[in-house]
Protein backbone atom coordinates (compact mmCIF):
# COMPACT_ATOMS: atom_id res chain seq x y z
CA UNK A 1 0.00 0.00 0.00
CA UNK A 2 2.91 2.25 0.69
CA UNK A 3 4.91 2.21 -3.11
CA UNK A 4 5.05 2.74 -6.48
CA UNK A 5 2.10 5.42 -8.35
CA UNK A 6 -0.97 4.17 -8.81
CA UNK A 7 -1.68 3.79 -12.74
CA UNK A 8 -4.86 5.09 -13.05
CA UNK A 9 -7.24 5.49 -16.53
CA UNK A 10 -6.89 8.43 -18.98
CA UNK A 11 -3.57 9.77 -16.37
CA UNK A 12 0.18 9.39 -16.15
CA UNK A 13 1.36 8.99 -12.35
CA UNK A 14 4.68 9.69 -10.83
CA UNK A 15 5.43 8.96 -7.28
CA UNK A 16 8.21 11.34 -5.50
CA UNK A 17 9.31 11.45 -2.13
CA UNK A 18 10.13 15.09 -0.84
CA UNK A 19 12.14 16.04 1.79
CA UNK A 20 10.51 18.41 4.05
CA UNK A 21 13.09 18.37 7.04
CA UNK A 22 16.31 16.58 7.90
CA UNK A 23 16.39 13.03 7.69
CA UNK A 24 12.33 13.45 7.17
CA UNK A 25 10.84 12.88 3.17
CA UNK A 26 7.02 12.11 2.90
CA UNK A 27 5.59 10.81 0.09
CA UNK A 28 3.60 12.57 -2.96
CA UNK A 29 1.79 10.99 -5.58
CA UNK A 30 0.84 13.44 -8.58
CA UNK A 31 -1.23 12.77 -11.86
CA UNK A 32 -1.65 14.56 -14.91
CA UNK A 33 -4.28 13.83 -17.58
CA UNK A 34 -3.46 12.66 -20.86
CA UNK A 35 -5.93 14.98 -22.27
CA UNK A 36 -3.64 18.13 -23.12
CA UNK A 37 -6.53 20.74 -22.09
CA UNK A 38 -7.07 19.06 -19.12
CA UNK A 39 -3.04 18.79 -18.07
CA UNK A 40 -3.24 22.59 -19.07
CA UNK A 41 -5.51 23.32 -15.89
CA UNK A 42 -3.96 24.24 -12.62
CA UNK A 43 -3.63 21.41 -9.72
CA UNK A 44 -6.07 20.34 -7.24
CA UNK A 45 -4.30 19.29 -4.08
CA UNK A 46 -5.46 16.09 -2.23
CA UNK A 47 -4.51 16.10 1.65
CA UNK A 48 -6.06 13.04 3.01
CA UNK A 49 -6.57 12.02 6.57
CA UNK A 50 -4.50 10.89 9.43
CA UNK A 51 -3.46 7.47 8.63
CA UNK A 52 -5.71 7.49 5.37
CA UNK A 53 -4.17 4.76 2.61
CA UNK A 54 -4.77 5.76 -1.43
CA UNK A 55 -7.42 2.58 -1.31
CA UNK A 56 -9.55 4.58 0.50
CA UNK A 57 -9.89 7.49 -2.28
CA UNK A 58 -9.45 5.43 -5.06
CA UNK A 59 -12.70 5.59 -6.59
CA UNK A 60 -12.62 9.74 -6.27
CA UNK A 61 -9.24 9.90 -7.70
CA UNK A 62 -9.86 7.02 -10.72
CA UNK A 63 -12.31 9.70 -12.34
CA UNK A 64 -10.63 13.52 -10.94
CA UNK A 65 -7.81 12.10 -12.73
CA UNK A 66 -8.68 12.31 -16.14
CA UNK A 67 -10.07 16.27 -15.28
CA UNK A 68 -7.54 17.76 -14.12
CA UNK A 69 -4.20 17.21 -12.71
CA UNK A 70 -3.84 15.89 -8.98
CA UNK A 71 -1.24 16.35 -6.32
CA UNK A 72 -1.72 13.99 -3.29
CA UNK A 73 0.17 14.60 -0.19
CA UNK A 74 0.60 11.74 2.63
CA UNK A 75 1.22 12.89 6.15
CA UNK A 76 4.61 12.66 7.87
CA UNK A 77 3.11 9.59 10.42
CA UNK A 78 1.67 7.26 7.55
CA UNK A 79 4.33 4.43 7.05
CA UNK A 80 4.80 5.78 3.69
CA UNK A 81 6.90 8.62 5.00
CA UNK A 82 11.13 8.36 4.98
CA UNK A 83 12.08 8.92 8.42
CA UNK A 84 16.29 8.04 8.60
CA UNK A 85 16.65 8.65 12.44
CA UNK A 86 14.84 7.57 15.64
CA UNK A 87 11.36 9.48 15.88
CA UNK A 88 9.98 11.42 18.48
CA UNK A 89 6.66 12.58 19.76
CA UNK A 90 7.45 15.90 18.64
CA UNK A 91 8.29 15.15 14.82
CA UNK A 92 4.29 14.63 14.68
CA UNK A 93 3.18 18.08 16.05
CA UNK A 94 0.41 19.90 13.76
CA UNK A 95 2.72 22.96 13.03
CA UNK A 96 5.20 20.63 11.22
CA UNK A 97 2.39 18.94 8.47
CA UNK A 98 1.57 22.87 7.15
CA UNK A 99 5.62 23.42 6.57
CA UNK A 100 6.01 19.70 5.05
CA UNK A 101 2.78 20.85 2.42
CA UNK A 102 4.38 23.76 1.66
CA UNK A 103 7.70 22.20 1.25
CA UNK A 104 6.17 20.04 -1.73
CA UNK A 105 4.27 22.16 -3.38
CA UNK A 106 7.82 24.70 -3.27
CA UNK A 107 9.93 21.68 -4.70
CA UNK A 108 6.92 21.16 -7.66
CA UNK A 109 6.93 24.14 -8.22
CA UNK A 110 2.98 25.58 -7.44
CA UNK A 111 1.61 28.56 -5.96
CA UNK A 112 -0.90 27.60 -2.89
CA UNK A 113 -2.70 30.27 -4.04
CA UNK A 114 -3.61 28.52 -7.38
CA UNK A 115 -4.51 25.36 -5.63
CA UNK A 116 -7.91 23.99 -5.29
CA UNK A 117 -7.41 21.88 -1.95
CA UNK A 118 -9.15 19.60 -0.57
CA UNK A 119 -8.61 17.13 2.30
CA UNK A 120 -9.81 15.29 5.00
CA UNK A 121 -9.44 14.94 8.97
CA UNK A 122 -6.34 15.46 9.84
CA UNK A 123 -5.65 16.98 6.81
CA UNK A 124 -8.68 19.38 7.03
CA UNK A 125 -7.03 20.43 10.07
CA UNK A 126 -3.62 21.44 9.28
CA UNK A 127 -4.57 23.30 6.02
CA UNK A 128 -6.90 25.47 8.65
CA UNK A 129 -4.18 26.22 10.96
CA UNK A 130 -1.82 26.73 7.59
CA UNK A 131 -4.48 29.16 5.86
CA UNK A 132 -4.68 31.03 9.79
CA UNK A 133 -1.09 31.19 10.19
CA UNK A 134 0.03 32.31 6.65
CA UNK A 135 1.69 29.40 5.52
CA UNK A 136 -0.55 28.49 2.58
CA UNK A 137 -3.38 30.33 0.53
CA UNK A 138 -5.77 28.87 -2.09
CA UNK A 139 -7.94 29.59 -4.71
CA UNK A 140 -10.49 27.45 -2.82
CA UNK A 141 -10.39 24.56 -0.14
CA UNK A 142 -12.86 21.76 0.59
CA UNK A 143 -12.66 20.61 4.23
CA UNK A 144 -14.10 17.09 4.44
CA UNK A 145 -14.94 16.58 8.37
CA UNK A 146 -12.30 18.86 9.94
CA UNK A 147 -11.18 18.23 13.96
CA UNK A 148 -11.19 21.32 16.03
CA UNK A 149 -9.42 18.63 18.81
CA UNK A 150 -8.63 15.35 19.02
CA UNK A 151 -10.52 13.35 21.94
CA UNK A 152 -9.54 10.66 22.92
CA UNK A 153 -11.66 8.58 25.81
CA UNK A 154 -10.58 8.22 29.07
CA UNK A 155 -8.78 5.26 28.95
CA UNK A 156 -7.04 5.88 25.51
CA UNK A 157 -5.55 9.10 27.61
CA UNK A 158 -4.14 6.65 30.19
CA UNK A 159 -2.95 3.86 27.73
CA UNK A 160 -0.92 6.94 25.55
CA UNK A 161 0.80 7.97 28.73
CA UNK A 162 2.56 4.50 29.45
CA UNK A 163 5.43 2.84 27.85
CA UNK A 164 4.16 0.16 25.47
CA UNK A 165 6.41 -2.39 24.45
CA UNK A 166 6.63 -3.71 20.99
CA UNK A 167 5.53 -6.87 21.68
CA UNK A 168 1.62 -5.65 22.50
CA UNK A 169 2.08 -3.70 19.23
CA UNK A 170 -0.39 -6.47 17.57
CA UNK A 171 -2.78 -6.91 20.03
CA UNK A 172 -3.24 -3.50 20.52
CA UNK A 173 -4.13 -2.89 17.06
CA UNK A 174 -6.19 -5.66 16.73
CA UNK A 175 -8.49 -3.98 19.71
CA UNK A 176 -8.08 -0.62 18.00
CA UNK A 177 -9.59 -2.44 15.42
CA UNK A 178 -12.62 -3.53 16.80
CA UNK A 179 -13.45 -0.04 18.87
CA UNK A 180 -13.78 1.28 15.37
CA UNK A 181 -15.61 -1.43 14.42
CA UNK A 182 -18.14 -0.50 16.90
CA UNK A 183 -17.95 2.73 16.54
CA UNK A 184 -18.54 3.25 13.15
CA UNK A 185 -22.01 2.89 11.51
CA UNK A 186 -21.19 3.58 7.87
CA UNK A 187 -20.06 -0.31 6.04
CA UNK A 188 -17.63 1.61 3.43
CA UNK A 189 -16.12 3.93 6.60
CA UNK A 190 -15.70 1.30 8.62
CA UNK A 191 -13.94 -0.78 5.82
CA UNK A 192 -11.35 1.99 4.88
CA UNK A 193 -10.47 2.41 8.67
CA UNK A 194 -9.55 -0.99 8.77
CA UNK A 195 -7.20 -0.91 6.03
CA UNK A 196 -5.84 2.04 6.98
CA UNK A 197 -5.36 0.74 10.54
CA UNK A 198 -3.84 -2.14 9.49
CA UNK A 199 -1.34 -0.85 7.29
CA UNK A 200 0.40 1.49 9.81
CA UNK A 201 3.50 1.85 11.50
CA UNK A 202 2.29 1.64 14.95
CA UNK A 203 5.62 3.23 17.13
CA UNK A 204 4.60 6.19 14.50
CA UNK A 205 0.77 5.91 15.27
CA UNK A 206 1.08 5.61 18.88
CA UNK A 207 3.84 8.96 19.14
CA UNK A 208 1.65 11.10 16.47
CA UNK A 209 -1.48 10.33 18.84
CA UNK A 210 0.49 11.23 21.88
CA UNK A 211 0.71 14.63 19.73
CA UNK A 212 -2.46 15.08 19.03
CA UNK A 213 -4.16 15.12 22.27
CA UNK A 214 -2.79 18.02 23.12
CA UNK A 215 -3.73 19.82 20.01
CA UNK A 216 -6.67 22.36 19.55
CA UNK A 217 -7.60 24.43 16.55
CA UNK A 218 -6.97 28.18 17.29
CA UNK A 219 -10.06 29.92 18.14
CA UNK A 220 -9.59 33.03 15.83
CA UNK A 221 -9.60 31.60 12.65
CA UNK A 222 -10.54 35.25 11.63
CA UNK A 223 -7.46 35.54 9.42
CA UNK A 224 -7.86 32.92 6.85
CA UNK A 225 -8.52 34.29 3.11
CA UNK A 226 -9.44 31.12 1.46
CA UNK A 227 -12.84 30.18 -0.01
CA UNK A 228 -13.37 27.15 2.04
CA UNK A 229 -16.49 24.82 2.43
CA UNK A 230 -16.52 22.31 5.45
CA UNK A 231 -17.96 19.08 4.22
CA UNK A 232 -19.78 17.05 6.48
CA UNK A 233 -22.04 13.56 6.99
CA UNK A 234 -24.60 13.33 9.81
CA UNK A 235 -24.31 9.82 9.76
CA UNK A 236 -20.25 9.84 10.32
CA UNK A 237 -20.22 8.92 14.19
CA UNK A 238 -16.21 9.11 14.46
CA UNK A 239 -16.21 13.06 13.71
CA UNK A 240 -18.50 15.44 15.97
CA UNK A 241 -20.82 17.00 13.98
CA UNK A 242 -21.66 20.10 16.24
CA UNK A 243 -17.64 20.41 16.28
CA UNK A 244 -17.63 20.74 12.62
CA UNK A 245 -20.35 23.49 12.55
CA UNK A 246 -18.42 25.25 15.07
CA UNK A 247 -15.62 25.81 12.53
CA UNK A 248 -17.55 26.48 9.87
CA UNK A 249 -18.86 29.54 12.39
CA UNK A 250 -15.09 30.40 12.94
CA UNK A 251 -14.07 31.03 9.06
CA UNK A 252 -15.02 33.96 7.48
CA UNK A 253 -17.60 33.24 4.55
CA UNK A 254 -17.29 29.82 4.81
CA UNK A 255 -19.66 27.39 3.55
CA UNK A 256 -21.66 23.90 4.87
CA UNK A 257 -22.13 20.99 2.29
CA UNK A 258 -23.77 18.50 3.79
CA UNK A 259 -23.01 14.90 1.68
CA UNK A 260 -25.11 11.60 2.00
CA UNK A 261 -22.21 9.63 3.79
CA UNK A 262 -18.77 9.81 4.56
CA UNK A 263 -18.26 7.43 1.96
CA UNK A 264 -19.85 9.39 -0.32
CA UNK A 265 -16.69 11.63 -0.07
CA UNK A 266 -14.80 9.22 -0.78
CA UNK A 267 -16.69 8.05 -4.25
CA UNK A 268 -16.29 9.33 -7.47
CA UNK A 269 -20.42 11.37 -7.03
CA UNK A 270 -18.97 13.51 -4.77
CA UNK A 271 -17.26 15.36 -7.69
CA UNK A 272 -20.50 17.13 -8.21
CA UNK A 273 -20.34 18.98 -5.01
CA UNK A 274 -17.09 19.54 -5.40
CA UNK A 275 -16.88 21.10 -8.77
CA UNK A 276 -19.99 23.23 -8.21
CA UNK A 277 -18.20 25.04 -4.91
CA UNK A 278 -15.25 25.38 -7.33
CA UNK A 279 -17.85 27.35 -9.73
CA UNK A 280 -19.48 29.32 -7.46
CA UNK A 281 -16.37 31.27 -6.28
CA UNK A 282 -15.57 31.60 -10.32
CA UNK A 283 -12.91 28.72 -11.24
Amino acid sequence: MWSGAPHLPGANAEELFVEVAPSISVRVLRWVPTDSSAASLDPAVVVPGWGSVFEGWRPLLTEWVSRRPIVYIETREKKSSRITRKVRREDFEMRHHGHDVAAVLDKLGIDSNEVDWFSSSLGATLLIEAYQGGVLGGRSSILLAPNPDFEFPLWARILLKMPIPRFVHPSLMRFTVWLVDRRTKEEGQRIRYRRALLAQDLQRMLLSARANIRYRLPDDLSAIRVPCAVMTASSDTLHDIDKVLGIVERIPDAVLVEVPSNQYAHDAGVLVEIEEFQSSIGN
